[in-house]
């Protein structure tokens, strides 16, 4: 990447876009809802089970003009999701004060291991073992999902709901390859520990991106 593009990427005028595109939030609080979907490029918290891993190196994805990023996302909906990779790798300022000035509501999906920019309308934290949330992000997170993919998982979710405010929903979601097994131990426990929900991931159901 060029010196000068990699100024710009720093200073959040342009981003690693590795994918947008309009579709149905299919997790967590929002699901069922239209929303855009901005993909970021960009991770090094490696999750082995990710399933969109050819996010994580954000040199395969072409810096983007964010003025560009909002222009698209505006003419779909007023709900922009962004994701990654993980989008907190860059500065998310003025992505998301350019939505904000179309009137659209932002959502983020993070991962919290990266200093929280931008202004949101709805955060989903989404903690990973391999590298934990910044503390910062615990008391503003609207939304708590912890995904599961072995019986160890839970402890670590309680871990992480005794950091999040009263007002954050917790969602336990079964990881997308081990689903079979893991719902039924995710049922049983939400149903031991009501203050949990449980989260699927509909839009995989639904065949939609």
């Amino acid at each position: 990447m060029q010196e000068s593009t990699q100024k710009l990427v720093n200073a959040g005028k342009m981003l690693p876009l590795m994918e947008e595109f309009y579709t149905i939030q299919g997790e967590g609080y929002h699901k069922g809802t239209a929303a855009y979907f901005v993909r970021i490029g960009g991770c090094d918290v490696g999750c082995h089970w990710c399933d969109v891993k050819e996010s994580w190196n954000a040199d395969l994805h072409p810096p983007t003009d964010t003025d560009v990023i909002v222009e698209n996302a505006s003419k779909y909906s007023d709900v922009v999701v962004v994701t990654g990779g993980e989008p907190l790798t860059w500065d998310m300022t003025l992505l998301t004060k350019g939505l904000k000035d179309k009137g659209a509501q932002t959502h983020i999906e993070t991962s919290g291991a990266y200093s929280l920019t931008g202004k949101w309308d709805w955060i989903c934290l989404s903690p990973k073992k391999v590298k934990l949330p910044k503390e910062e992000i615990y008391s503003v997170a609207n939304e708590l999902k912890c995904i599961v993919f072995n019986k160890n998982d839970f402890a670590f979710a309680e871990e992480q709901a005794a950091k999040v405010s009263d007002n954050c929903i917790l969602y336990l979601q079964p990881e997308w390859s081990v689903r079979e097994k893991m719902i039924p131990l995710i049922v049983d426990y939400v149903m031991k520990n009501p203050k949990w929900k449980v989260s699927l991931q509909t839009h995989k159901y639904l065949n939609i991106p």
